[in-house]
């Protein structure tokens, strides 16, 4: 260790300050990326909102996936293509809907059970920033990118 009287020298005692200070106000037991109780509601919030919208959404576009008219006689053969391709992008989009529903569902559940924010594989806190760009997520960003592969 440097002499104190050296580090004043150079200005680094103030450093030294700091990072003393730091060490006595870490908690080796509160982990960075837990929740607050702020972030939890906020979260929370979001999901509801979320949920809602993903339902009226669902709802008000029902009818794009029913089946497409083959009258030949009311509809030309590109058009006809042409509805086909939109009715099965519909379906593919009604799809994630209904499974990003889902997944809103049970994280909403995983509150009543103290258990949001919390990977469902790892079972390690997921952590706020995955958790406000997507509080839908069941998975931490390791598992995540394993079950991506």
């Amino acid at each position: 260790m440097k002499d104190p009287a050296e580090l004043r020298q150079k200005g680094e005692v103030e450093f030294l300050s700091v990072i003393s200070e730091s060490r006595l106000s870490y908690n080796p037991l509160k982990r960075m990326d837990e929740l607050t109780h702020e972030q939890t509601e906020a979260l929370r919030d979001q999901l509801v909102r979320l949920a809602a919208e993903l339902e009226d959404n669902l709802r008000a576009n029902a009818s794009a996936a029913d089946p497409v008219v083959l009258d030949q006689s009311s509809v030309g053969r590109l058009s006809r293509m042409d509805a086909m391709q939109q009715q099965a992008m519909a379906k593919a989009t009604r799809q994630k809907a209904q499974l990003r529903l889902t997944q809103c569902k049970v994280a909403l559940s995983a509150f009543d059970r103290d258990e949001y924010g919390l990977c469902r594989k790892c079972e390690e806190p997921i952590g706020y920033p995955r958790l406000s760009a997507k509080p839908e997520a069941p998975f931490c960003l390791d598992c995540q990118r394993g079950a991506d592969v």
